[in-house]
């Protein structure tokens, strides 16, 4: 299976209108509308890891995070566990945002990341984030940013987003505040859940991407070509167990 690796000294990844997350009980989720554009793990069998995902190596030296698809009463979810471990999961997507400004998704985690602070590089660890990776003209951009990202291609033979956002579970910040990523000013992280509130639970969320792209860049984003997933734990060592539901991309927050 082809791997993606990353240089970690050039970007963290591949490289609003913010809505409270809601606590569910239930393994399953609701249908998605019909105007969604859906990201399904439940469409998988338990076992591997699903159709169409490329494994994300952030550095070969670090241990992988594991990742499988399961059964949790009668539907497929992912599952991924880390400790002392980070690697992630991607696929490509041809997403116009201006018809599906959207994303709803569902997570769970064990525990939060006890020394995780997203704020210093030194300790940038989340229990579970959702990677979108954007289109857009990377000739606009500071040379350094180009430079940046001709040398990421150059060592790893691929290309990287214009910019990226990740949505995360941060262990104070509140939801909503958006965190400059230590390594690149094309990498943008925006707080879903926040604290220990909903620890065990499914819990779902609905994030307008185009304005939390407009808010972390200042501009409005291009095509959605890439998602992800990524629960890490390098930085800190410690161990959590994450599980992600589908995801969708939609015209309406439904």
């Amino acid at each position: 299976m082809h791997r993606l690796i990353i240089s970690s000294g050039l970007l963290l990844a591949l490289s609003g209108c913010a809505l409270q997350p809601k606590t569910i009980n239930a393994e399953k989720a609701k249908p998605a509308p019909s105007n969604a554009e859906s990201i399904l793990f439940s469409s998988n069998k338990a076992g591997g890891l699903p159709e169409g995902w490329t494994p994300l190596v952030i550095l070969r030296s670090k241990k992988p995070t594991s990742y499988q698809l399961i059964t949790k009463q009668k539907q497929t979810v992912l599952h991924a566990h880390a400790e002392n471990a980070s690697s992630g999961l991607m696929r490509d997507v041809d997403i116009d945002l201006s018809e599906k400004p959207w994303i709803s998704w569902r997570w769970k985690i064990s525990n939060l990341i006890q020394r995780a602070d997203n704020f210093e590089r030194s300790t940038e660890d989340s229990p579970v984030r959702i990677i979108l990776g954007f289109d857009g003209d990377k000739d606009s951009l500071p040379f350094a940013d180009q430079i940046a990202f001709e040398t990421a291609r150059t060592l790893t033979g691929h290309e990287f987003p214009y910019a990226t956002l990740i949505y995360i579970w941060e262990n104070k910040a509140p939801v909503g505040t958006i965190i400059p990523n230590a390594r690149s000013k094309r990498v943008q992280m925006v707080t879903a859940a926040s604290g220990s509130s909903g620890i065990g639970e499914w819990r779902e969320f609905t994030r307008n991407v185009v304005e939390d792209f407009e808010k972390a860049f200042g501009e409005k984003p291009g095509k959605l070509i890439r998602i992800g997933v990524l629960t890490d734990t390098d930085n800190t060592g410690e161990s959590v167990e994450a599980w992600y539901g589908d995801i969708q991309l939609q015209k309406h927050k439904d």
